[in-house]
């Protein structure tokens, strides 16, 4: 986890804290909308992503437009976006933070666990 944190760091200029978020934001959508045997794959190749996870969503208050995101398609997406400007990211920051992570994982991962994962989420591809 933390070579990722440094990675995005690095890509995007973000303090540590506001990179933790974005990450967790991130990692949170997905596990929710991805196939869990796959993204249990990439939890297992990236320490401490799911105690990140699983963080984040014992502080998450949620909420009425929250529950109405896991309902409607798409919304869990625009959710994440908007958690995400609401950290304070910009959309090429958002972008470089998916693409690293995407990236990494890949590496980890490997292309057939990440691919599926991406494939999985509408409108996914389009960002990485």
């Amino acid at each position: 986890m933390e070579t990722l944190i440094s990675a995005i760091m690095t890509k995007t200029g973000l303090d540590e804290d506001t990179t933790r978020e974005a990450v967790a934001i991130i990692l949170s959508f997905l596990n929710k909308e991805a196939p869990a045997e796959r993204m249990q794959q990439v939890f297992d190749v990236l320490p401490g992503a799911a105690e990140l996870v699983a963080a984040r969503g014992a502080k998450s208050k949620g909420g009425l437009l929250a529950g109405l995101g896991a309902m409607v398609p798409g919304m869990g997406a625009m959710n994440a976006l908007n958690e995400l400007s609401a950290a304070g990211l910009e959309m090429g920051q958002i972008q470089t933070v998916v693409k690293t992570l995407v990236q990494i994982a890949r590496e980890k991962a490997g292309d057939e666990a990440v691919d599926e994962v991406i494939s999985s989420i509408p409108g996914l591809s389009q960002i990485v």
